[in-house]
């Protein structure tokens, strides 16, 4: 018990609710269910038991696997009552601030190097100059704050959504983290993406696992965010009814990637969600606040990636844009690189692309669409807009110059 850094009436505090709320009677089924071996639940069971706390049932059957069963006494329900009151939280213990901080040093995303191999094999599906790739490497394996900027429609989210998938490095984060005895938890299934399984065998229960598990292993996590990102969801959240703690997506991302996408375009103004992010990107450790006021470091190790269509300088002024250490243009494509991502894409839909296609599209189609210019995503657009138009035509699937003239259409707005 001592080990797990927790303060004993903490435990206690926790075995109990389980009891209480889930109606558990074995200490394989606590072990499970709290993360800790069950030699230490049998800890806290004997504990509980001078305690007078629980009461024995006996055991169910008469092998030699059979457990002795347990059951809150009316002072165990009294103290269950009391800690709920407190914190409703019932599920695995949580590891102390200063371990899971010293566990995300130990595997900070500076300390994984991404190769060029590495980072083409994610963006094989895209289309990238050489000199982008150029750019895009160095500020990744920086583990700073990077800002994508340019044009609607030029891969700019897609080469975000990339950069989370190049790092190959597998890390420990925990279910959830302690201070002062409030419980902040911190997996999420659905950003986090294990690699073990949380399997509860009914063999070998008494056998070290050679791990703490009150740890999930994961791959490094990736945390996107929109337009619908607010200041509040980068602080600490809490819930008054169950009153337990969550933490911010900023902490869901540590060791891992977080994306602000269209950036520019949140409830909040560009220059206050900086703000908020200074300290954090310039020291890399954050400042949460429980409901007491206590106020406690916490480490900030994501990259963070900024996404907009929106000119930089009319974001935010020039001291918040600086602490943005990357600024990378992704402008329109030019004609040779528009040309590789149109052949890419009818390939990628066994089209045929021939030379009067193009000419068509070169020569008659962009130069008599006032305004119109090269982007990333026209290709894309222009095929599937033509399978369906053949599709609906019961055709097979063709660029034809009619087909195509059709998917034209679609593609801009009449004033």
């Amino acid at each position: 018990m001592q080990e797990t850094g927790l303060e004993e009436g903490f435990l206690l505090d926790l075995m109990v609710k389980v009891f209480y709320r889930l109606g558990l009677e074995r200490a394989s089924e606590i072990s499970h269910v709290i993360k800790l071996s069950v030699a230490i639940v049998d800890e806290m069971l004997r504990l509980a038991q001078e305690l007078k706390l629980i009461e024995t049932l006996g055991q169910r059957g008469a092998s030699m696997t059979a457990e002795m069963r347990y059951t809150l006494t009316a002072l165990g329900r009294s103290r269950a009552l009391e800690a709920m009151a407190k914190s409703e939280y019932a599920g695995p213990a949580p590891v102390p601030l200063n371990e899971f901080v010293a566990q995300c040093e130990a595997q900070s995303i500076r300390g994984e190097v991404l190769t060029r191999d590495m980072l083409e094999r994610v963006f094989a599906k895209l289309t990238l100059s050489e000199e982008l790739m150029a750019q895009i490497g160095p500020a990744v394996n920086s583990g700073q704050s990077i800002m994508l900027y340019g044009p609607a429609g030029n891969g700019k989210s897609s080469i975000a959504t990339a950069i989370t998938m190049a790092f190959e490095d597998q890390i420990y984060l925990p279910y959830c983290f302690e201070v002062d005895n409030q419980v902040i938890t911190v997996y999420d299934p659905t950003v986090h993406h294990r690699i073990d399984k949380d399997e509860f065998l009914t063999e070998g229960l008494r056998r070290s696992s050679g791990s703490d598990r009150r740890y999930v292993k994961c791959h490094r996590p990736s945390v996107i965010a929109g337009g619908e990102l607010t200041l509040e969801a980068l602080n600490i959240a809490y819930n008054p009814t169950s009153r337990t703690y969550e933490a911010p997506m900023q902490l869901k991302a540590v060791g891992g990637v977080m994306v602000v996408d269209d950036f520019g375009r949140q409830r909040h103004t560009p220059q206050e969600m900086i703000n908020r992010l200074i300290i954090p990107l310039e020291n890399k450790v954050d400042y949460l606040t429980l409901q007491t006021g206590r106020k406690f470091e916490v480490p900030f190790d994501p990259v963070v990636i900024f996404s907009t269509n929106i000119p930089p300088a009319t974001l935010a002024d020039e001291a918040a844009l600086r602490r943005l250490r990357y600024k990378i243009e992704i402008a329109p494509p030019g004609k040779d690189l528009y040309l590789k991502i149109f052949a890419r894409c009818a390939r990628e839909y066994n089209l045929e692309l021939t030379e009067e296609t193009l000419a068509h599209l070169l020569l008659d189609l962009y130069p008599n669409q006032p305004g119109a210019e090269f982007h990333a995503f026209h290709p894309r657009f222009l095929i599937e807009q033509t399978i369906s138009i053949c599709t609906y035509e019961g055709v097979k699937p063709e660029l034809r110059r009619e087909f195509l003239d059709r998917a034209w259409a679609n593609l801009f707005s009449k004033d």
